[in-house]
């Protein structure tokens, strides 16, 4: 595609992380012991490339650094999957958007990026509770994470933890971030492995739009 078309993802992210709760890297600090691995979970709810609708298709990244990634100490090791049921055209929109290249969020989002090992596709559940209580992600075999939204004996009942405008938002500035901790993780790809519970997890919805003006 030599020329970017307009277009517009809006969904959810989480992430499930080895840093303490909360993660440090959401308030642009370097992660707890200084390194960080986990996984990255996207559902776009809604989205088109163009004329190349990508509703209801899933991404997940597992990824690992050291240093405060915000400040420019430190680029990012991932990998990336993409949903199986994504046709050619949509897997290329997909490429496009998340590797960059279509400007918008993701581009600035890419740039932290020093190690891209690779891209499968796979398939993909993520399931986010309508009131935030609990969010998942998982590939048959390869990964699985769990988490549920942090309490505790002075939260309202129902109510959820939450942050505005977090300083180090891995889905771009002005959202509302829910915290939470992760039940279970399995990670098995692209030279990730890694198990854990009770480990930092948190959900962000976004809402990106692209190409950049001119």
């Amino acid at each position: 595609m030599n020329t970017v078309p307009e277009w517009r993802l809006v969904g959810d992210w989480f992430d499930i992380c080895s840093c303490d709760i909360p993660c440090p890297c959401e308030f642009a600090q370097a992660p707890t012991n200084n390194a960080c691995h986990g996984l990255l979970a996207w559902h776009v709810r809604e989205g088109h490339f163009g004329e190349v609708r990508l509703d209801e298709f899933n991404l997940l990244a597992l990824a690992a650094f050291e240093g405060n990634v915000w400040a420019g100490e430190a680029k990012v090791r991932m990998g990336l999957f993409i949903d199986d049921r994504a046709d050619e055209q949509q897997r290329e929109a997909l490429q496009i958007i998340f590797g960059g290249q279509a400007g918008g969020w993701p581009a600035a989002f890419a740039a932290l990026i020093g190690e891209m090992r690779g891209i499968e596709y796979v398939p993909i559940t993520f399931e986010v509770a309508g009131d935030l209580a609990s969010w998942r992600a998982e590939i048959p075999g390869r990964v699985v994470g769990r988490a549920e939204a942090l309490t505790g004996p002075t939260t309202p009942p129902g109510k959820r933890v939450q942050m505005i405008n977090p300083p180090g938002s891995e889905v771009g500035p002005g959202q509302v971030a829910t915290w939470g901790r992760s039940l279970e993780v399995r990670t098995d790809g692209f030279g990730f492995s890694w198990t854990g519970e009770s480990r930092s997890s948190k959900h962000i919805p976004f809402d990106w739009t692209g190409p950049d003006a001119a």
